[in-house]
């Protein structure tokens, strides 16, 4: 059996009885949204480090659980906390937590992240919808020998960002009177942020923001079959468009800023799922 779908299987084995219900999404929480859970009632948590073998994130902030809930009548997995490549782990590990959330149940994964903004019309604050990305620049999470429990050899990935999903959240925009943007996320490996250069690459290729994480765990999730939604808030933009130095700090500050913005938008999505 495949190393990655034996260890994924032992996680899934280690926790099975602590799962309260299957979830219909799973939700990833990116930079500002770590505290997005304690908004509603917590009807379970699982703690990373109860789970054999599981990834821990090393960035502070990052909790470090899975968190059981109910966003109006939909089943939630919220997962407070992600690992990222650039911490060192095997890219199997990085999209392990995406893939046992497949197994508890959720049919859709719901990604969200801070970015750099590389289209010049944004300004930090603003939150992007994805409709596509571009994952060229990281090792592909499905290299090695195909798990063929979780999907085929070749899956197409043509549509990776669902549109009936895209729909539901541009809906429910409308609805809050936000200004959602549209466009494609870039995920380089960091921790490094991109240079100048890189920024002026990125935006020739198509892309709209820049980050490091959220496109590899598309990937394996498209590769399961599950539908797919990803929001960007960015929280700066990237190298070269302003004089600005980039800093860690920054991020959490625009993060923190426009939480409650993209908290609302998350649930009003969630509830229309």
């Amino acid at each position: 059996m495949n190393p990655a779908y034996t260890k994924l299987k032992a996680c899934y084995e280690s926790i099975k009885n602590k799962i309260p219900f299957a979830p219909k999404v799973a939700l990833v929480l990116g930079s500002g949204l770590g505290d997005y859970a304690d908004g509603f009632k917590i009807e379970g948590e699982i703690d990373y480090h109860d789970i054999e073998g599981f990834p821990v994130s090393t960035v502070a902030g990052h909790k470090g659980r899975f968190v059981f809930t109910h966003i109006g009548d939909v089943p939630v997995v919220i997962m407070q906390g992600r690992v990222h490549y650039y911490e060192g782990y095997a890219m199997s590990d990085v999209v392990l937590p995406a893939r046992l959330m497949k197994m508890m149940g959720a049919e859709i994964l719901f990604l969200t992240n801070a970015a750099g903004g590389v289209n010049l019309n944004y300004k930090p604050g603003t939150l992007m919808l994805l409709n596509d990305h571009i994952a060229s620049f990281v090792p592909s999470p499905l290299i090695g020998e195909n798990i063929e429990e979780l999907g085929t050899r070749f899956p197409d990935m043509t549509s990776v960002y669902t549109e009936e999903l895209r729909d539901k959240i541009k809906k429910a925009a409308r609805k809050l009177d936000f200004d959602l943007k549209e466009g494609v996320y870039l995920q380089f490996t960091g921790p490094a942020y991109e240079t100048p250069a890189e920024v002026r690459m990125a935006r020739i290729l198509g892309a709209d923001a820049v980050g490091m994480s959220t496109a590899v765990e598309a990937v394996v999730a498209r590769h399961m079959g599950m539908k797919i939604c990803g929001i960007s808030c960015i929280t700066n933009m990237a190298a070269g468009i302003t004089n600005q130095p980039l800093n860690h700090e920054e991020v959490k500050e625009v993060a923190s800023r426009v939480s409650a913005q993209f908290k609302a938008l998350v649930t009003e999505a969630i509830i229309s799922f």
